[in-house]
C-alpha cells in the first residue's frame, strides 16, 4: 500500500506512507505512550478502511514512528481524528511530513476545510497546529473525560 510515499529530506530513511493494517501494533504502542492523543481499541483501527477513513504512518526504516488518522465529513470537509508522534522522535519534523501528507491527499479530493479539536492543556499541540496555519474556531467544555478538559477547536481553510 505504498501508493503514495513522501520521503523526508532531512532523512532519506524516512518516509510517509499510507496506514496498512500490519501497522496498528506500532501505532497502538505510540498512542499509548501519548496520553494526548485517543487510544483506540484494535478494531477501531481495522475499520479504518472499512469506514473510508484516510490514514498515513511516518516511518523510518521499519519502525513507524508517528500516525495520522482523518476522515471526510462533508463534500468540502475533513476531519483530523487522531495524530501522534512517539515520545523519543517528537520536536524532529514527523508531525510536520505527516500532516503535509494528509493536507496534500485531502486537497486533492476537493476538501476545503480540516477540523480537528485538541486539549486545552496541550498547548504543544495548539502551537503546532497554529504554525500550520490552523485557526480556532471555539471551545467545547467537558469535552474530554480522564480528566474532563475542554476542547479547543481548530479549522484550517485549504486552496487547490
Amino acid at each position: 500500500m505504498n501508493d503514495d510515499p513522501h520521503s523526508d529530506p532531512r532523512d532519506p530513511a524516512t518516509r510517509v506512507r499510507k496506514f496498512a493494517p500490519g501497522d496498528i501494533p506500532q501505532i497502538r504502542a505510540i498512542a499509548r505512550e501519548s496520553p494526548q492523543a485517543a487510544d483506540w481499541a484494535e478494531e477501531s483501527y481495522l475499520a479504518i478502511e472499512r469506514d473510508a477513513q484516510l490514514a498515513w504512518v511516518i516511518e523510518s526504516g521499519d519502525t513507524v514512528c508517528g500516525f495520522l488518522i482523518a476522515r471526510t465529513v462533508a463534500s468540502d470537509e475533513a476531519e483530523i481524528l487522531n495524530l501522534a508522534v512517539a515520545p523519543s522522535r517528537r520536536r524532529a519534523g514527523y508531525a510536520t511530513s505527516v500532516l503535509q501528507a494528509c493536507l496534500s491527499q485531502i486537497t486533492r479530493l476537493r476538501i476545503q476545510r480540516v477540523f480537528l479539536e485538541v486539549r486545552e492543556s496541550n498547548l504543544r499541540a495548539i502551537s503546532f497546529y497554529e504554525k500550520q496555519k490552523f485557526v480556532r474556531t471555539g471551545r467545547r467544555p467537558g469535552y474530554y473525560q480522564n480528566p474532563s478538559e475542554a476542547a479547543v477547536l481548530l479549522m484550517r481553510e485549504l486552496t487547490g
